[in-house]
């Protein structure tokens, strides 16, 4: 009995691994991917914003101040929620643009 009791702790430790493991792998999948699409979705506004701002016969103040914090944001990285504020401020500056046209 002695020589079997590491074994069978050792084997109990490994299923709680694996179970720990088997259950955060997917949420830290999702969490990335959700990251990486937040980020993907910003730089495009920001790009629609830069080719506004190209596109813009006069200069705006304001807008400009948005694409630059959202320039600033994009530059610093962080989570969906930095990406999000990005995206915000560059589709405003955006919009800004686009009226001026």
């Amino acid at each position: 009995m002695a020589q079997t009791l590491p074994i069978w702790l050792a084997g109990g430790l490994l299923l709680v691994g694996a179970g720990f493991v088997t259950t955060l792998l997917p949420r830290w999948r999702a969490r990335d991917h959700a990251r990486r699409t937040a980020w993907s979705a910003a730089r495009a506004e920001i790009d629609s914003a830069a080719v506004s701002r190209d596109a813009a016969a006069t200069r705006v103040p304001e807008a400009e101040r948005l694409f630059a914090r959202a320039e600033l944001i994009a530059a610093g990285r962080g989570g969906p929620a930095a990406a999000r504020e990005a995206a915000e401020h560059a589709r405003r500056a955006d919009r800004l643009w686009r009226g001026q046209a």
